[in-house]
């Protein structure tokens, strides 16, 4: 009974994440670190952070990933998936009810207009994303070089974001091993 009560506490907040945040995974972060960090207590600011991370070099969408690593650190690979499916159950509750209801009203004024006031509102919660990823990504003058690196490579030329994202973390890996060998901590 005691596992089941767990399972189902993670399972709810990560529906409740998966319901109330539009828009993906950079979308979901402030709602992520509200119940996830502050609620729940499952995990750091820097864990999530490095979950995000991870969730950008690895297959799939960014918030599932979250959700997986998040439930599998807690509680193993049943935790893994329980926290998978919450993510995922009101994206396939909802797509599946407005497929069946979306040629009925696609063509509908109020309803592109509704569409329209949610796209504004999920590129509000994506500014405020990139701006917590931001504050909390970049702590040195390197990271803040590598950040402006991957940000004009990424908007001014053709570069896969995938091996913008490879070369940074490589970068970032040289630069720390090379701090730390001129502070004297690696031989």
């Amino acid at each position: 009974m005691i596992h089941m009560k767990k399972y189902w506490a993670l399972y709810t907040t990560w529906f409740r994440i998966g319901l109330f945040t539009f828009g993906g995974g950079y979308a979901m972060l402030p709602m992520i670190q509200k119940e996830v960090i502050e609620k729940q207590h499952w995990a750091t600011e820097d864990e999530v952070m490095d979950c995000y991370a991870i969730g950008q070099v690895t297959p799939g969408v960014i918030a599932v990933n979250t959700a997986t690593f998040i439930g599998y650190k807690l509680y193993g690979v049943i935790g893994g998936i329980v926290a998978t499916l919450g993510v995922v159950s009101p994206s396939f509750i909802i797509i599946s009810i407005i497929a069946g209801l979306i040629s009925n009203f696609s063509d509908l004024v109020m309803v592109q207009q509704a569409l329209r006031g949610i796209q504004v509102a999920v590129c509000v919660l994506m500014v405020t994303a990139v701006i917590n990823l931001f504050q909390k990504g970049v702590k040195s003058a390197s990271g803040f070089v590598i950040f402006l690196s991957a940000f004009f490579l990424s908007y001014f030329t053709d570069i896969s974001t995938v091996l913008l994202v490879i070369a940074a973390g490589l970068t970032g890996l040289v630069l720390t091993l090379i701090q730390d060998r001129k502070a004297g901590n690696v031989k």
